[in-house]
């Protein structure tokens, strides 16, 4: 089966293609602003399912939104049943269909013309009246908030909120591109005559300028965001998509000494801490206790000696650890420990501590194993 997709190089176009491609799908029949008018005759009597992705968002002048909303999905029917072909057609509307300004009506006009054509025909449709789309390859400055805000951040410009209390409904642009799939596959998730993209989220604008502003920091403060709020992770793989190529690297700042170093890599709010730990040769870090704060060491190069002893008794345990096995040693409350190099080279451990360092209260006493 071929598959039509108009408004192919456009944001959601890139994205469903990228699936379709993922999926296996190979006849795909991509048209977009600067392809061959004939192209699309010919792509009408070929293809055996049409994603109408194609629209017109912004234009200099508001009659141009019937002309490409409305005009080319007529255009675009009209080749359809000449040809007599009755592929099925998903039409990316959105919900702006329910406003009475020129965009929304000449979206709602092309929702109409599709719903008429599967009268005529028997074609099925799916109508998604989708909300505001964000994620990767959106273009910014354009039609989306989401896309204008982690562009600007991601390369140190200013942003500038309208109103805060603006409470945005957001689908993600893989959900959409996921779903649309599954309407080719015959698995549509329909809602009525319409069809329609989960999750949907909710945010007031100034929350999601605050957090992509929180995402620009982490580097910072190494605080990874609250990963396990899918919209959050969502917005954040979002913003890291805008990030200039020439930034996608960052340094950290280690705490050296003559043992080695200690470098704080990632804190994670309520999930602790990860670190890491070099120490030369022949030298040993630790010889403390905690009362709460439990951790967990990984070698990864270099050999040596963990040693722990419970504080209120000599009796000491000892593990060998090597970068050659990759074996995770815990520490628990209540237990002296100390990391020893024994080998050759600098040993590098990876530490991850139950709680985020705190100099305040830092639940660390000294003793020697």
């Amino acid at each position: 089966m071929e598959i039509l997709v108009t408004g192919s190089r456009g944001f959601i176009g890139r994205n469903l293609i990228a699936r379709l491609r993922q999926r296996g799908y190979t006849g795909i029949l991509e048209y977009d602003l600067d392809s061959a008018p004939e192209q699309l005759d010919d792509y009408a009597r070929r293809c055996g399912f049409v994603f109408h992705l194609a629209g017109v968002n912004r234009p200099d002048d508001p009659a141009e939104y019937m002309e490409g909303n409305a005009w080319f999905t007529c255009a675009l029917l009209e080749k359809l049943s000449r040809h007599g072909n009755k592929s099925p057609i998903l039409l990316s509307s959105s919900a702006q269909a329910l406003l009475d300004n020129p965009y929304g009506e000449s979206k709602r006009a092309g929702e109409s013309l599709v719903f008429a054509h599967s009268e005529e025909t028997g074609s099925p449709v799916f109508v998604y009246r989708l909300p505001n789309v964000f994620g990767k390859w959106c273009r910014p400055n354009y039609n989306s908030a989401v896309a204008t805000f982690c562009h600007n951040i991601a390369h140190g410009l200013s942003i500038q909120v309208n109103d805060e209390e603006t409470v945005l409904s957001l689908v993600h642009v893989d959900d959409v591109a996921a779903e649309f799939v599954r309407a080719l596959e015959g698995q549509a998730q329909h809602e009525g005559e319409y069809c329609a993209v989960q999750p949907v989220f909710t945010a007031k604008l100034g929350r999601v300028a605050k957090l992509i502003e929180s995402f620009h920091e982490c580097r910072k403060s190494l605080i990874i965001p609250q990963l396990s709020d899918i919209f959050i992770r969502k917005l954040y793989s979002t913003y890291l998509s805008y990030l200039p190529e020439r930034d996608f690297g960052y340094s950290l700042k280690p705490n050296k000494d003559d043992r080695g170093s200690f470098t704080e890599f990632l804190r994670m709010d309520g999930c602790g801490q990860v670190s890491i730990n070099i120490s030369k040769p022949g030298t040993t870090r630790g010889n403390h206790w905690h009362h709460t704060k439990s951790e967990k060491f990984l070698v990864v190069s270099g050999e040596g000696t963990i040693r722990c002893r419970a504080v209120e008794n000599s009796h000491i345990v000892e593990y060998r650890i090597s970068g050659d096995e990759l074996r995770v040693i815990d520490i628990p409350p209540g237990y002296s420990h100390s990391l020893e190099n024994t080998g050759d080279v600098d040993m590098v451990t990876v530490m991850w501590a139950s709680e985020c360092y705190d100099p305040e209260a830092p639940d660390t006493y000294a003793l020697e194993v």
